[in-house]
């Protein structure tokens, strides 16, 4: 009796807890965007969060105002300045192609003609004589992940109240996140219905996928959307940072890349006569935006997250498809630790069959050699 009526609490908790879990989660899933940045943010710079707290141990509170106050200045004022230059040239450059300064068609054809004869054949033969087919046929192939990835990175403007409203709470939470971060983590990794050893594994792919994400991906992004930007720049290029922007979004896709903006801004300027500004952008593409994925990656990841390239531009494709530009994080994320539940499964699995597979008993010794000892 004792024991059934244990299981009946047991259960009536646990149904309990996932109804108050899925209403909270209802509650806040305005902020879940911003949650979930806060807490990324927290577990970025909780190092130098208690490099503070060694300095000034007993006040976690001034150790967690003076992070603030570091990433206010060196990551959130900056990125607003680049935003809004951002946003005044991509005004700019839709007003121009409203007003036909800017023809893509008459640019498609500039470079269609500039083709040796047979390659515009080829182009002809295939349907791509004109804009409009290319525009149909990159429709058909690329889907809505490109627009999808737009719409979401300029929906800021749509909603200005609502996006300072989540800013604001996404700061005062990563204040309280990196003040109790360290007991926070440990604490949910001990609540979970998991084996210590599977739950501190997962919570270390987690960890390690976040870095990987964040400091590797997002940063390399940056950087060579940078440096995309300063070489659009030097060829006279008009909305550089605009294009720059378009190549960070686009570094973050292994399957696609940088390539895939530099690529055709080279191309049509090899076909305008625009030479050196085409060698220029090749050679910075390849030597200096294509390299700076190689050279930075290990240096701010260190180790491989075990993620397959096709399975990280899936899962960020669908990520951000379903979550905005979160999903950037919460795709490979969810990559990571469905492969990383599935590697413990099979080993836990093999495990049990080598324990219940029984052990052979030894041979018997052959008649001469017991007979050479007697």
């Amino acid at each position: 009796m004792t024991i059934a009526r244990h299981r009946v609490e047991t259960g009536g908790l646990i149904l309990f807890l996932f109804l108050i879990t899925v209403a909270l989660t209802l509650i806040v899933s305005g902020f879940i965007g911003a949650l979930l940045w806060a807490a990324l943010a927290a577990l970025l710079f909780q190092p130098l969060f208690q490099r503070f707290v060694a300095r000034w141990p007993g006040r976690r509170n001034l150790a967690a105002a003076m992070t603030m106050l570091v990433i206010t200045v060196a990551v959130v004022i900056p990125a607003m300045v680049l935003t809004s230059l951002i946003v005044d040239q991509a005004a700019g450059v839709y007003t121009q192609i409203r007003t036909g300064q800017i023809n893509f068609a008459a640019y498609f054809q500039q470079v269609h003609d500039a083709l040796p004869g047979r390659l515009q054949r080829l182009l002809d033969s295939s349907g791509l004589s004109t804009l409009d087919r290319v525009q149909a046929r990159v429709t058909r192939a690329v889907a809505s992940s490109t627009s999808v990835l737009a719409q979401r990175a300029f929906s800021i403007g749509a909603n200005a109240a609502a996006f300072l409203l989540a800013f604001g709470v996404g700061l005062y939470a990563t204040f309280f996140l990196l003040r109790d971060g360290d007991q926070i983590g440990p604490a949910i990794v001990r609540a979970m219905p998991l084996e210590p050893s599977v739950a501190e594994r997962l919570s270390t792919k987690f960890l390690a996928v976040v870095r990987a994400t964040i400091k590797g991906s997002g940063v390399v992004a940056l950087v060579q959307g940078a440096l995309g930007a300063i070489t659009f720049w030097i060829v006279g290029l008009p909305a550089a940072l605009l294009w720059g922007m378009l190549m960070a979004i686009a570094a973050l896709l292994p399957a696609i890349g940088p390539a895939i903006i530099w690529g055709p801004v080279a191309v049509y300027l090899l076909a305008t006569g625009s030479i050196w500004q085409a060698v220029v952008v090749v050679a910075s593409g390849v030597l200096l935006i294509g390299l700076a994925d190689n050279i930075l990656r290990p240096i701010l990841v260190g180790r491989d997250t075990g993620i397959p390239d096709w399975l990280v531009l899936v899962t960020t494709l669908g990520g951000i498809d379903l979550v905005g530009l979160s999903g950037i994080v919460v795709g490979p994320l969810a990559g990571a630790l469905f492969i990383t539940a599935w590697q413990i499964l099979t080993e836990q699995r093999l495990a049990d069959r080598s324990e219940r597979t029984p052990v052979a008993p030894p041979a018997n010794p052959p008649e001469d050699n017991r007979a050479d000892a007697e």
